[in-house]
């Protein structure tokens, strides 16, 4: 029964790397095909830092692959949107 739940937890937790990458898809379109600024850069900037701490973590002191792959995931999502909305914020301002 324990391994069971196991599973189980694996399971879910590398469906939130999956979750995940689909939640950020409606900004990323936003951002990069319609050229809405649909985020906020602010929350960005810290959700990338600390997103990027944990990528760091995994790397180099959690021996997790799937804790790597579910932080890397989090990690690119929240730099393509940080850049996207740093990119769209210089050139709608030239």
């Amino acid at each position: 029964m324990k391994d069971l739940l196991l599973k189980l937890i694996t399971i879910a937790y590398a469906g939130v790397g999956v979750v995940g990458l689909i939640a950020y898809w409606p900004t990323i379109k936003d951002l990069y095909y319609h050229q809405k600024p649909s985020a906020n850069v602010t929350s960005y900037i810290i959700w990338t830092l600390t997103s990027g701490v944990a990528f760091l973590y995994s790397l180099f002191i959690l021996p997790d692959l799937l804790f790597r792959i579910v932080s890397g995931i989090n990690f690119g999502a929240c730099t393509m949107v940080l850049f996207l909305s740093l990119k769209l914020g210089k050139t709608t301002k030239q």
